[in-house]
């Protein structure tokens, strides 16, 4: 199939065209149909699977077919596209304008962490579509900047990854604020229960669309796994980075804390790196991603949530340099290498406390992954978790003491 073959209006097509886009991918093509048709959707796809676009040209197809009746009455909201993070949100309107260029539609984006009188200006201008972070949306509407009493479609994306930052609430009374006859689409990565739970409540007789299994690997993937005690972690990866791991390489940790420290020891011994993670003002993050994007560093270091849904290409490498808890979040992870027919390498650290994480990645992914004996930091067979001997109740304190903290905390 074709992208003209969907139907799409010429100025959508020829914008489509010069991106360099001829074939949809699988998303694209089963979604963009079934949306055009007004029917709610439900669609599980990985990140890099394109279902941006998989929302982003049927909106934009349904609103520039009436948009001259739009604006002569003024304009007001008629999509709202509601996204986790701020990296995430500048994304989708990045895509959206891209495709909308040959039309007078108008689309921005409004998120926390930056000021928000910008926002309200644009906003007073009248715009078509809007993407918004949870917490930046409901403080716009509050102070009167926002009337949701025109949307026609409301797109929820990632919304696993917005369940698991605690936003339920705030999705919750956002799609109460919109009118009750609408169309919505929902977009994520996996579909937990608590995930299909919510779209019962929000969606009328969906189709369900489900793309790419979330136990699948790229076959361009190649995976490797390294036993090591966990201080002797970041010698290992020095010793991967000085003698084989090169080129564009993202390194996942699980806290902002261990982001930090990774990165003191890397730029120390000269590697060009830059970090992703929460604790970041908005232009600092901007800053790093388009310096590891134009290849100006080739070590991204991330956490999971920060990196999540980012459009990164070319990828040599991804290292696991903590082992994420959640199997599907390891598919992601090392998803994000091997892509349009290039080979890549996962690289993972696995340390005593993290063997049953590699047990339930196995599992899910239904393959042993490769261990690597030959390196300088073997770990003991019968080796204890570290952290969990030497500090025992202490630790189990400190950890329930900072997990409340991260819970009170919104990042938005």
């Amino acid at each position: 199939m074709q992208f003209n073959e969907l139907h799409l209006n010429k100025p959508i097509l020829k914008a489509v065209s010069e991106k360099n886009y001829d074939t949809p991918t699988l998303v694209q093509e089963r979604s963009i149909p079934v949306i055009l048709a007004k029917r709610d959707v439900i669609v599980s796809a990985q990140t890099g699977t394109g279902k941006t676009a998989a929302f982003a040209l049927p909106i934009l197809q349904m609103l520039y077919d009436r948009q001259n009746a739009s604006v002569k009455k003024g304009r007001k909201i008629k999509s709202l596209i509601i996204s986790p993070t701020r990296e995430l949100a500048i994304q989708i309107e990045e895509n959206f304008k891209t495709y909308s260029k040959y039309t007078n539609l108008r689309t921005t984006v409004v998120y926390g962490g930056a000021s928000i009188e910008p926002q309200k200006d644009i906003l007073r201008k009248g715009v078509d579509i809007l993407i918004a972070t949870p917490g930046r949306l409901l403080d716009l509407h509050k102070q009167d900047e926002i009337n949701l009493d025109y949307i026609e479609t409301f797109v929820l994306d990632e919304a696993d990854l917005m369940l698991d930052m605690g936003f339920i609430d705030d999705v919750n009374k956002i799609e109460h604020l919109c009118p009750e006859k609408k169309q919505v689409l929902l977009f994520s990565a996996t579909m937990p229960h608590k995930v299909v739970e919510l779209s019962k409540t929000m969606l009328n007789n969906p189709e369900r669309i489900e793309i790419s299994p979330t136990s699948s690997v790229a076959k361009d993937v190649s995976q490797v796994l390294y036993y090591v005690p966990k201080p002797k972690k970041i010698e290992l990866c020095l010793h991967l980075l000085r003698n084989s791991i090169k080129g564009s390489i993202l390194i996942f940790r699980r806290t902002k804390y261990g982001v930090d420290k990774l990165e003191q020891t890397l730029l120390s011994n000269n590697y060009k790196v830059v970090t992703l993670h929460g604790d970041k003002s908005q232009s600092l993050r901007q800053e790093a991603l388009k310096q590891f994007k134009n290849n100006e560093v080739n070590i991204l270091i991330a956490t999971d949530v920060a990196a999540r849904g980012i459009d990164i290409n070319d990828l040599d490498a991804v290292i696991n340099f903590d082992l994420p808890n959640v199997p599907e979040t390891y598919v992601h992870r090392i998803g994000r290498t091997g892509r349009a027919g290039k080979i890549g390498t996962a690289y993972s650290f696995c340390s005593a406390d993290e063997k049953l994480y590699v047990a339930a990645i196995q599992k899910l992914i239904n393959t042993q992954i490769t261990i690597e004996e030959d390196h300088p930091y073997p770990l003991d067979p019968k080796a204890k978790p570290e952290v969990h001997k030497k500090q025992g109740s202490k630790y189990r304190k400190g950890r329930k003491s900072e997990a409340s903290k991260k819970k009170k905390k919104r990042w938005y």
